[in-house]
């Protein structure tokens, strides 16, 4: 199973960027996708997730500026980020919980390489 993020560059403070992440190989049934960053020198964190009943739940820094949305056709999650800040600055990861065949009860958590994004002030 592979995800592949891309989408993140440089673009100026109040800009957009839209991240995208797709996973492919062996998937029988693809679970919950959701978006993580990490700045330098910086813990992990959770960007947006799935939530019940379809809601997203996101990072309280990025309510009202990052829509997640997902592509069940083409197995691929999107970041929509507007409104971008400096503080938004990190490598971006996807990460999938994937089932691999029938027989996988439980399936596994997947990670991407993530894709820089970088603004400028």
């Amino acid at each position: 199973v592979q995800l592949q993020a891309s989408g993140g560059g440089l673009v100026r403070a109040g800009g957009s960027l839209r991240l995208s992440c797709t996973a492919s190989g062996s998937i029988f049934s693809l679970g919950d996708m959701g978006w993580y960053r990490q700045a330098p020198g910086k813990q992990r964190e959770l960007v947006a997730r799935p939530s019940h009943g379809g809601m997203v739940d996101y990072v309280d820094s990025v309510k009202g500026r990052f829509t997640m949305s997902r592509d069940n056709a083409k197995n691929t999650v999107y970041l929509q980020m507007n409104s971008l800040k400096p503080e938004d600055a990190a490598v971006y990861y996807c990460n999938a919980h994937v089932y691999v065949s029938e027989a996988d009860r439980y399936g596994s958590d997947y990670w991407g390489k993530g894709t820089q994004v970088t603004v400028s002030s």
